[in-house]
């Protein structure tokens, strides 16, 4: 049977693959255009697993929110490369695969990639796999997480950070724009600070020990921060027991007061290290200090505020100055109700994905081999 121009374009149409390999196609079908269909997603699979090493840190994170059934969706989906990314066909991917997700309510990425996708009557994996061989790059859903009730998310840099944050609000106020305003500012805090927990209410306990453990740690090993009263006798015991060198004894008994101030511009770093380790060895007793405690207190406190979203300070200082907490509830004083933020998912492309570094050379040579 002869394949016809009128073939060929067809074909390409349903699966967006290029025209020699349409052609290909048909012909092995003998003209047979569901055929035809079924060879190139045998072929596209085969391309799928060659591409499979290849590592796909780039993409885009989309979110999808139904607010009459009050169900949204975070979602990552990865690419090679940030040019993909802004791929029309890719983005409308990402969007298809966070509908199907809130259609389908899969159990996880697995089940998810064997749902029949919305918008395109074939399952998440077969156009993922029309994707790939289209497009040639590796590509694939990485994670997301299903969101029930009244979200708010927000979108930065074209998908490169995602955030949705869950709020507990009457329905008449989640219907007003200044909601949607003040749910969308937080949602930028979030991409912006990425805070790690809601509020310190919401850190588990053993968590809230081991920072302050590290609190502790920290400051005993940076002595020049401690209050002037340690590090005085750390030092006392340092040149009165000549744990220190005789040169940075000499040099720290020739500084005067206010040189002494800033001792660690003209002491050796052997020296430093030497008063750290003498913290550290009487860790027990410094602990005790009334001084210590309230250094290690402040520093906890600060860690706390840059960790909760609830504690931070608000970015927003234009439209209100404190935290977090505060402009929530002068949101909700003035429209005249109860909101409360719930919790928040950050999700920012790549993450966590270790890229492969290849030399120009070698990504020339990897484009003519047509890989």
């Amino acid at each position: 049977m002869a394949i016809t121009a009128k073939d060929v374009k067809e074909l390409r149409e349903k699966t967006g693959v290029g025209m020699m390999e349409c052609k290909k196609a048909l012909t092995e079908a003998a003209g047979d255009i569901a055929k035809a269909i079924d060879i190139l997603r045998e072929k596209g699979a085969a391309m799928v697993a060659k591409k499979a090493s290849r590592v796909a840190a780039d993409g885009a994170v989309v979110t999808f929110y139904d607010a009459e059934a009050k169900e949204g969706v975070i979602v990552e989906v990865n690419s090679e490369t940030d040019f993909v990314a802004k791929n029309q066909k890719f983005q409308d991917f990402c969007n298809d695969v966070a509908k199907t997700i809130i259609a389908k309510k899969p159990a996880d990425v697995d089940a998810l990639m064997s749902e029949t996708l919305t918008e395109a009557g074939i399952s998440v994996t077969d156009k993922l796999t029309e994707l790939i061989q289209e497009i040639k790059e590796n590509m694939k859903v990485r994670r997301f997480e299903i969101v029930e009730g009244i979200m708010i998310s927000y979108i930065h840099a074209g998908g490169a950070v995602g955030v949705v944050v869950k709020f507990e609000t009457s329905d008449e106020i989640a219907a007003k724009p200044e909601f949607t305003a003040m749910g969308k500012n937080i949602a930028m805090q979030v991409a912006a600070m990425s805070p790690e927990y809601l509020s310190k209410d919401s850190i588990p306990a053993e968590e809230l020990e081991k920072i302050k453990s590290i609190t502790v740690d920290s400051a005993l090993h940076k002595p020049e921060s401690l209050p002037v009263p340690i590090l005085n006798d750390l030092i006392k015991e340092a040149t009165d027991e000549k744990k220190w060198s005789d040169e940075d004894i000499e040099i720290y008994q020739g500084l005067d007061n206010k040189q002494r101030k800033n001792f660690v511009n003209f002491i050796s770093k052997e020296a430093l290290q030497t008063l750290a380790d003498i913290a550290v060895s009487h860790k027990a007793e410094i602990v005790e200090n009334k001084i210590f405690t309230g250094l290690v207190n402040g520093r906890f406190a600060k860690q706390i505020k840059e960790i909760c979203l609830l504690e931070q300070e608000f970015v927003r200082s234009d439209l209100f100055k404190g935290d977090v907490a505060g402009y929530v509830a002068s949101v909700a004083k003035e429209l005249g109700g109860d909101i409360k933020v719930t919790g928040f998912i950050r999700y920012a492309k790549g993450e966590g994905i270790e890229k492969k570094e290849e030399n120009f050379a070698d990504e020339i040579a990897n484009m003519v081999k047509g890989e």
